[in-house]
C-alpha cells in the first residue's frame, strides 16, 4: 500500500504548537477529526467539527483522564489490517471505524522532572500511558497509518499532502514509525532514569542498560577531516557540556570538545581557590591555585608557554575583567575557555575590544550546572561493546594517607602533595607530575614506562625540580625512577603504593632523605 488517504483523524496533543493549521490542512482534503480534552477545544475553536473521544469509543473518560484512549474502537481502528478481509470484517462487526493518522505529543514528563522542587506524585502524574500505546499501534500498522509526533514535521506532511492529494507515501509514513519508535523509547528511558535516581542504591551496572542520547550539534568533522561527527548529550537532566553556552568564537570542533570536557573535569577537583588549568590533548600542560582566578590562569599558563600556545583553559570561578586582561597580555594564542560564567564586560573586553588577531575566533563555554559533578557512570565504546564504569572521583581523605618513610612532610609539603595528587589523576597513564607552591612545574604522561614519564617530568621541571613535591598515578615497580627524582632534589613523594618492591623504593626514598606518603589508590586513565 504505497499512498494513503487520510480520511479520520485521531489528535491528542500537549504541545499544541502547530497543531490548528495543521489540521486545517487536513480537513481541505476531507478528513475528521476524534479528539480528546484541551485539544478537541482548541480544534473547535478553531472553527473546526471534532468527535470527543468518549463519543467515539462510546465511554466516558475517568480516573482524572487517565483511561480514555485505552478502547478497542480505538486501537483497532489503528491496528486493524486494511489487506486482510477478517480484520475489516471484524471491525465492521464491532462498529470501529478506521484511523488514518494519529497526531499525537507526549505528557511532557522530562520538563515535569526537571522542575526544582518537584514531587515524586506530580512526576508519575507526568507519565504518559495512552499516547505512547496510540503511538506505538499506529507506528506497528504503518502500512496504513501516519504516526505524527512532532510539530517540525507539520510543514513537510502539509506540502505531501497538497501535492497527492491529500494522501501520504509509505515512506513518509516509514520514517514517521521510526520517528516515533524513538520517542517512546526517549520517553521510556527518561521515566527509568528519574525512578533509578530515586533509589539510594540503584543498580548503577544493571544487566540491561539504555543508553539515550541527543544531538546537540553536527560537528564539521571528527579527528580528522575524513570522519565524520556530531556531539550527542545524554538523556534526562542536561548537565557539564550537554548543556553548555558557547557565548562567542567558531563552531565547536570534535577535538575541541574532548578538550574542553578533560578542563572541567580538572578544575572541578579544586574549590577552595581559584584555580586554571591549561589542557593540550586532553592532558594539563599547565594548572595553578591563586588568590585570584586571573592569577591562577597566569601562573597555570606560565607553567609550559609553548604547549599552552593553542590550548583550553579551564576555570573554576567565574571568567572577569582582569582574566580577559591577562588573556590579550603577551603573544599568548588560545582556542577555548570553558568557565562556571562569564562577565559581559570581560567578553567584550576580550572578543570586541582587543587588538589580538584570534579574538573572535576564541570560543567561550559556559559550562552546564553542576560543572563540577562527575556523571555517576562512563561509557566507552569499544569494537561490537560498550565499556562502563563508575567515575574516578575519589581523591582520599587526609586520614587515609601514609607516610611510610623516615623523612615526614610538614604540613606545606602535605598540603603540595594533596595538590599534585589530585592534578596527577588527568593525566594519561603512565603519569608523573611535578608540582611547587601549587602550581605544575614538570609532567610526564602516556609513556609505556615510568621511568620514562619521569624523566620528562624531570627535564620539564629543570632547576624547579629541587625542593618540590613528585606525584605518581600508580606504584613505582623498581626504585630507579626514585634515584632520579632524588638527583633532581625531590623533596617529597605521593603514590598508591602496593608494589612486590615497596620496601626497596621505601629504602631508596629514606637513602636520600626524601618524605613518601602511599594513599592505596591508584588512579589510571587509558
Amino acid at each position: 500500500m504505497d499512498r494513503v488517504a487520510i480520511r479520520r483523524v485521531l489528535v491528542s496533543v500537549s504541545d499544541k504548537t502547530g497543531v490548528v493549521d495543521f489540521c486545517k490542512a487536513l480537513a481541505g482534503h476531507g478528513a475528521e477529526f476524534i479528539s480528546t480534552g484541551g485539544t478537541a477545544k482548541a480544534l473547535r475553536e478553531a472553527g473546526l467539527a471534532v468527535k470527543d473521544i468518549s463519543e467515539h469509543t462510546g465511554f466516558p473518560e475517568m480516573l482524572d483522564g487517565r483511561v480514555k484512549t485505552l478502547h478497542p474502537r480505538v486501537h483497532g481502528g489503528l491496528l486493524a489490517r486494511r489487506d486482510l478481509e477478517d480484520h475489516r470484517r471484524t471491525a465492521e462487526q464491532h462498529g470501529i471505524g478506521l484511523i488514518d493518522m494519529v497526531i499525537v505529543n507526549l505528557y511532557p514528563f522530562e520538563s515535569t522532572v526537571a522542575k526544582p522542587g518537584v514531587s515524586f506524585e506530580d512526576a508519575i502524574e507526568n507519565i504518559d500511558i495512552g499516547g505512547p500505546s496510540m503511538v506505538r499501534s499506529a507506528s506497528k500498522n504503518h502500512e496504513a497509518v501516519a504516526v505524527v509526533t512532532d510539530p517540525a514535521d507539520y510543514a513537510e506532511l502539509t506540502r505531501e499532502l497538497a501535492e497527492h492529494g491529500g494522501k501520504l507515501g509509505l515512506n513518509t509514513r516509514r520514517r514517521l514509525a521510526l520517528k516515533a519508535f524513538r520517542l517512546t523509547s526517549w520517553y521510556d528511558h527518561a521515566i527509568a532514569q528519574y525512578l533509578q535516581g530515586q533509589i539510594d542504591h540503584g543498580d548503577a551496572l544493571a544487566g540491561r542498560r539504555l543508553l539515550a542520547l541527543e544531538r546537540v550539534q553536527e560537528l564539521r568533522y571528527g579527528e580528522n577531516p575524513h570522519q565524520q561527527a556530531a556531539f550527542y548529550a545524554t538523556g534526562g537532566r542536561r548537565e557539564g557540556l550537554g548543556a553548555l553556552q558557547q557565548l562567542s568564537g567558531k563552531e565547536l570542533s570534535y577535538n575541541n570538545i574532548l578538550d574542553l570536557d578533560a578542563a572541567m573535569r580538572v578544575a572541578a577537583e579544586y574549590d577552595d581557590a581559584p584555580f586554571a588549568v591549561v589542557i593540550k590533548h586532553t592532558n594539563p600542560c599547565g594548572a595553578a591555585l591563586a588568590d585570584s582566578i586571573a592569577e591562577a590562569f597566569t601562573r597555570s599558563y606560565d607553567c609550559d608557554p609553548l604547549s599552552a600556545f593553542g590550548g583550553i583553559v579551564g576555570l573554576n570561578r567565574p571568567f572577569d575583567l582582569a582574566t580577559a586582561a591577562a588573556f590579550v597580555e603577551g603573544e599568548k594564542f588560545l582556542e577555548a575557555v570553558v568557565a562556571p560564567d562569564f562577565e559581559p564586560a570581560a567578553v567584550k573586553a576580550l572578543v570586541e575590544d582587543s587588538k589580538k588577531k584570534w579574538r573572535k575566533s576564541i570560543r567561550l563555554v559556559k559550562a552546564g550546572v553542576p560543572a563540577a559533578k562527575q556523571p555517576p557512570l562512563e561509557y566507552r565504546s569499544v569494537v561490537g561493546g560498550m565499556l562502563a564504569q563508575t567515575s574516578d572521583s575519589h581523591i582520599g581523605q587526609a586520614a587515609e594517607l601514609k607516610v611510610v618513610t623516615n623523612q615526614v612532610p610538614n604540613s606545606a609539603q602535605m598540603k603540595e602533595l594533596a595538590f599534585a595528587w589530585r592534578l596527577c589523576k588527568h593525566y594519561k597513564s603512565n603519569a608523573i607530575v611535578l608540582t611547587a607552591h601549587r602550581a605544575l612545574i614538570g609532567y610526564g604522561a602516556g609513556q609505556t614506562n615510568r621511568v620514562d614519564s619521569t624523566e620528562h617530568a624531570l627535564t620539564r621541571a629543570g632547576a624547579k625540580a629541587r625542593g618540590a613535591v613528585l606525584a605518581s598515578d600508580a606504584f613505582f615497580p623498581f626504585p630507579d625512577s626514585i634515584e632520579k627524582a632524588a638527583r633532581a632534589g625531590v623533596a617529597a613523594i605521593i603514590q598508591p603504593g602496593g608494589s612486590v618492591r615497596d620496601e626497596d623504593v621505601i629504602a631508596a626514598c629514606n637513602q636520600h632523605g626524601i618524605a613518601m606518603v602511599f594513599t592505596g589508590m591508584r588512579h589510571f586513565r587509558h
